[in-house]
């Protein structure tokens, strides 16, 4: 079936005497067991039943057969939020003494969370300059790397990631590569179908897409052959369980997959069932609000390229983008609705622009159906000095926009007018009359 039939459908199993045609939401901390035996066969897992909302839930699972049919995975697991989902991803392959090897362009959340809080329970992570070099990445594993990382689409400067060439890279090394596909969504791009391995996701911006939620899921495309590694993954191919055997020989193709859901458990990332419903409900119109917010975005890209008083605008549905062959070819149903915009005067003019707009929000959130803004070196980039910004490419008058669902035109006459206000500020600035 085509995808916007499965957004609405896939993964649906009606379930109870009452048959609801929408999923319920199991809102329950536990589930009753029907006898001692099976109560003891849960907790060893040889039955699949919910036990404890921590482990599972009803309307999470639901959740979870869904994504991973849009991401053409085998598998999927809801957590509490994006961050969660790369935390748990992380720490089920990495152990103390071990390497990440990861995309230099990432969201500076993803970035903190490797280089220093990994840091303090001894993995190493290591951040490839130019990920657009496949020899880069190749230079750049090490005996003790578990695991590449790298976004889809990054998070602001909309560099797109060659996905083919760093899985190939990962695989001729026996490792798995992990894709963040938040700004990608599986609507324009389904990085397991390129070679990723594993795929993880904000579900709080554009599969709820509703700015009210937060969540995060992993997807597991059950490709990976944990088993033919040498040994370098030992919680999956060497740890024995209560019955005697491996995670791959219980689990076979979604090893890792079962690996994270114990991880999960352990450190206790829940997603509520609430969040679980309304991530689904968002989800049945992913596809309707991407396209339009895509083709919204490249619109804005292109009036705001033209514009006098802008500097350069980062963004790969451009001709003028270094990406824009690689987004032609992953992403040619749209290139998101996430990107950067650098106007003309500086931090001060970023300043006046930023509230001089009245439609756009001041937010830091991504895949709302209301457009917002953000200026990422005081904000999300505020703990990188001078130097680190400008090696990132995130100058002073840089601007994050996440484009929603407003009519285009609307949103091109709230952002003339306030540039026209940053024009006229830094212009009486420069006369020294203000």
């Amino acid at each position: 079936m085509h995808f916007s039939t499965r957004q609405v459908h896939a993964g649906f199993e009606p379930e109870g005497p009452y048959r609801p045609r929408a999923t319920p939401i199991h809102l329950t901390a536990g589930f009753v067991f029907d006898d001692f035996e099976q109560g003891h066969e849960r907790f060893a897992g040889t039955d699949d039943g919910f036990s404890y909302s921590r482990v599972g839930n009803p309307t999470s699972a639901a959740a979870e057969r869904r994504i991973a049919d849009l991401e053409s995975g085998r598998g999927a697991l809801l957590v509490g939020s994006g961050q969660a989902a790369v935390a748990t991803t992380i720490l089920a392959l990495v152990s103390a003494g071990d390497h990440v090897l990861a995309s230099g362009s990432l969201y500076e959340g993803t970035r903190e969370l490797l280089r220093d809080d990994l840091a303090r329970l001894g993995v190493e992570t290591t951040f490839v300059r130019d990920h657009t070099d496949p020899a880069a990445w190749a230079a750049g594993i090490r005996p003790e790397t578990k695991v590449l990382f790298a976004e889809s689409i990054p998070n602001p400067k909309n560099d797109v990631l060659d996905i083919a060439t760093v899985a190939e890279v990962a695989h001729r090394h026996g490792r798995p590569l992990v894709v963040d596909n938040t700004l990608g969504t599986p609507y324009l791009v389904r990085p397991l179908e390129h070679g990723a391995d594993i795929v993880v996701h904000s579900a709080s911006k554009f599969l709820a897409g509703h700015g009210t939620v937060l969540g995060g899921v992993i997807v597991d495309g059950g490709r990976f052959p944990w088993h033919d590694t040498g040994g370098r993954y030992p919680q999956l191919t060497a740890h024995r369980g209560v019955d005697g055997r491996t995670l791959v020989e219980r689990s076979g193709a979604v090893a890792f997959l079962e690996h994270a859901r114990r991880v999960a458990m352990r450190f206790g990332p829940v997603p509520s069932p609430i969040n679980a419903f309304l991530i689904l409900q968002g989800i049945e119109t992913l596809s309707l609000r991407v396209a339009r917010q895509s083709a919204t975005a490249l619109r804005l890209a292109q009036w705001l390229e033209r514009h006098p008083s802008v500097e350069s605008v980062d963004y790969s549905g451009l001709p003028s983008s270094p990406h824009h062959a690689l987004a032609r070819r992953y992403l040619p149903h749209g290139q998101g609705a996430v990107f950067a915009v650098t106007v003309r005067g500086g931090r001060d003019a970023a300043r006046t622009f930023t509230d001089s707009l009245r439609l756009f929000t001041r937010m830091t959130h991504l895949g709302d159906t209301r457009s917002l803004v953000l200026h990422p070196a005081t904000t999300t980039h505020v703990l990188r000095d001078e130097a680190e910004l400008a090696d990132a490419g995130i100058g002073p008058g840089l601007l994050r926009l996440s484009i929603g669902l407003e009519e285009p035109d609307d949103l091109i006459a709230d952002l003339d007018q306030a540039l026209a206000t940053a024009t006229a500020a830094d212009l009486l600035q420069r006369a020294g009359l203000t």
